[in-house]
């Protein structure tokens, strides 16, 4: 297993990610993405590689990009391909479901409120939007909340430099003196996500309460 890791390490470091790097790759990888968060996979690490490659803000450009492809192929997906998977999926998830029927009255605030708040899983709410009766409209607008979350993870990203740093980042192991500076170009993103949040809640405590 240790010889195999090495070998995927290894052909990771020395092929694919000096070719992520190329205009090519960097277009590439926006689809990839896409097909990242449409299988409901985790999109801080995939984030962070971005932020990692690309910079914070070319970094940002493709994740957000890469992003509303993915969420726009869930969204397609749970409304009709997938819809009676997606109904046995979020029976597991009751905030979810709060949101799917809050959201036909509540609309593109809602929408919006749910994407900047970091409590509500990105992947699995546009699958739930898919079953709701929100406008496409509304949906596709709304996806501009994930902006901030999106710089925050690709500055993290940025910040490590190396995709073996990571952890150190998440950590708080990073070095002050290389990061100081830029770490303070995040915290009002950060301090933007955790505020909505807050109001995001509260906003579906009253939509909850109305049901």
């Amino acid at each position: 297993m240790a010889v195999f890791e090495n070998v995927y390490s290894g052909f990771f470091l020395e092929h694919l990610l000096p070719f992520l790097q190329t205009p090519i790759g960097a277009t590439i990888f926006i689809p990839l993405y896409a097909i990242w968060v449409t299988l409901l996979l985790p999109g801080v690490w995939a984030s962070m590689v971005a932020g990692a490659l690309y910079g914070t803000w070319l970094g940002s450009f493709i994740v957000f990009s890469g992003a509303c492809l993915g969420a726009e192929l869930a969204f397609f997906l749970g409304r009709t391909l997938l819809r009676n998977w997606v109904q046995r999926r979020m029976a597991k998830f009751p905030k979810l479901l709060a949101v799917q029927k809050a959201v036909s009255r509540e609309g593109l605030n809602l929408v919006l409120l749910t994407r900047l708040s970091p409590a509500f899983p990105f992947s699995l709410l546009n699958f739930a939007y898919g079953l709701s009766d929100v406008s496409f409209r509304d949906y596709t607008i709304g996806l501009i909340g994930i902006l901030p979350g999106t710089i925050l993870f690709c500055g993290f990203g940025a910040i490590a430099g190396d995709l073996a740093r990571f952890g150190e980042v998440l950590d708080g192991k990073d070095d002050l003196t290389t990061s100081l500076i830029r770490l303070v170009g995040l915290i009002a993103t950060l301090g933007v996500v955790v505020l909505v949040s807050r109001t995001a809640r509260r906003v579906l405590q009253d939509s909850e309460s109305s049901i």
